[in-house]
């Protein structure tokens, strides 16, 4: 509801992730006190930041694909989406699997985006 009446996406996204810093901050500091807040300055490099740039265009392709094209195929997508990239890494960092192991995976991912497709082809 929020993006129906806001003037930007970027509304949603903030509020969806000043709640997550409010929640995981407030955790940190009854859990580990002052001293969480130093090793979270502690641990900060460039490269920690990409799984939350990445969340982030997970949040903004959800709150734009549930006003585009609907729920169902947005889930349908960017489920599918993500199993071929897992399983890509999967596969990058596997050195010495065998063909034959790989089978079920790729056919596993193959019917998942044969079934989001399915999913995304439907007329209303």
């Amino acid at each position: 509801r929020i993006t129906q009446t806001s003037s930007t996406i970027l509304i949603a996204m903030l509020l969806n992730s000043l709640v997550g810093i409010v929640l995981f901050v407030t955790i940190l500091w009854f859990k580990q006190g002052a001293t969480g807040f130093g090793e979270l300055v502690a641990s900060v490099r460039w490269w920690t930041l990409i799984p939350g740039l990445l969340g982030s265009f997970f949040v903004f392709a959800s709150i734009s694909g549930y006003q585009n094209v609907g729920a169902a195929t947005t889930i349908a997508v960017l489920v599918a989406s993500q199993l071929i990239g897992g399983l890509a890494l999967d596969i990058a960092r596997s050195h010495g699997v065998t063909l034959r192991a790989m089978v079920g995976p790729a056919f596993g991912a193959l019917l998942l985006v044969i079934g989001a497709w399915l999913i995304a082809k439907r007329q209303f």
